[in-house]
């Protein structure tokens, strides 16, 4: 079943690796680790969209793609996922994630489709993977879960030319509820860059992982 993204949603996102989209509104919000993070507010929700450029020093591209495909393997490194999986809800194949937020938020769940295309663009290897939020999946909600409906990412993935990963990264997700800023803040300035390492080190166990399940 087509998971209606389009070429032109692909193109756009590895685009960005070559000539990063900065203009019209769009601020450096931070920059720490190698890890650049731009914003943009988004004037209906008063929440940021961002866009994240840097690379993975240890971990070729393929590998980062696998990684972050692999739903069972990021429930054992990241502390942030509560539950993670891939299940047909009435005919529609849909990923379901709860995500746990620090007391006393409620956590949030995601109900969202997501297709990986691995490119050759002129003889270059760049891997992409996008997902958006699927409201109209059936996926009943859970009591005291609140549940994202408006949410989109963007990965693009190619090697830095030795053994690393240049990486770019577009996401935008309104948490609903009442959220302190201090919350968001924390999301995007520690929260990525806390991402990208643990993705790291997930990459560099990646190995050992599959060897341990059998796969």
């Amino acid at each position: 079943m087509s998971l209606r993204f389009t070429d032109e949603n692909f193109h756009s996102a590895w685009k960005e690796l070559d000539e990063p989209q900065l203009d019209g509104g769009w601020e450096l919000f931070t920059e720490t680790m190698g890890v650049q993070i731009h914003r943009l507010l988004d004037k209906e929700t008063g929440l940021y969209e961002y866009k994240v450029f840097g690379v993975l020093a240890t971990c070729s591209a393929e590998l980062c793609a696998d990684v972050y495909m692999d739903l069972t393997y990021r429930k054992h490194w990241d502390k942030y996922a509560k539950e993670l999986y891939e299940k047909d809800f009435d005919g529609e194949t849909a990923i379901y994630w709860e995500v746990k937020y620090p007391f006393p938020l409620s956590n949030r769940d995601y109900v969202y489709v997501r297709e990986r295309r691995d490119l050759d663009v002129n003889g270059r290897k760049i891997w992409v993977i996008l997902a958006r939020s699927s409201p109209e999946t059936a996926c009943p909600e859970k009591s005291g879960v609140l549940r994202v409906n408006d949410y989109k990412q963007s990965v693009a993935l190619e090697s830095d030319g030795a053994n690393g990963t240049r990486v770019f990264m577009n996401y935008f997700d309104n948490p609903g509820g009442m959220i302190p800023k201090w919350v968001i803040n924390w999301a995007a300035k520690s929260g990525v860059p806390g991402f990208l390492t643990d993705m790291q080190k997930a990459c560099s166990n990646y190995k050992n992982y599959l060897q341990s399940t059998g796969a």
